[in-house]
């Protein structure tokens, strides 16, 4: 747990200068919520890493639901993190449209029972489960192709 936090320590010293969205990612959100939307996130991540991030692109007043790591007992694969959200959105899970970069998120997002959008940002479309919909970036999305999910 000690060498966790570390290196979790280590990630945000050197990341706080670097934080920068995937390219689109901002405009799609503003799109989302121009169309009364609910967003959040669920990260396996630390919630500092989340306030890092979070706070450095102000994205707080654009979700109503923020859980991370320290939210819950079990961790992705584990689709807890998902129903949670969904939950304090209170949409089902069903409804929801998860973003994910990881082969664990994306398990945990199909074991909820939600559809998912394969973020190829850090994985090949090979590396990643079978997602409803892969993009690159952002830009490459519509409101209409979320929705039609």
């Amino acid at each position: 747990m000690e060498l966790e936090e570390e290196k979790e320590g280590l990630f945000r010293d050197i990341y706080q200068h670097h934080v920068d969205p995937i390219p689109g990612f901002l405009e799609f959100l503003k799109i989302l919520k121009s169309n009364n939307l609910k967003t959040g996130v669920a990260t396996s991540a630390p919630f500092l890493n989340l306030e890092l991030i979070a706070g450095k692109l102000n994205l707080y007043p654009h979700f109503e639901s923020t859980f991370a790591s320290e939210h819950v007992i079990k961790h992705k694969p584990d689709p807890e993190v998902y129903l949670k959200s969904a939950s304090k959105l209170e949409v089902d899970a069903e409804r929801c449209v998860v973003f994910e970069d990881s082969f664990s998120g994306v398990m945990a997002a199909k074991n909820a029972g939600m559809k998912v959008v394969g973020v190829l940002s850090s994985h090949k479309k090979s590396e990643l489960p079978p997602c409803d919909l892969y993009i690159e970036n952002y830009s490459q999305l519509s409101f209409e192709a979320i929705h039609s999910l």
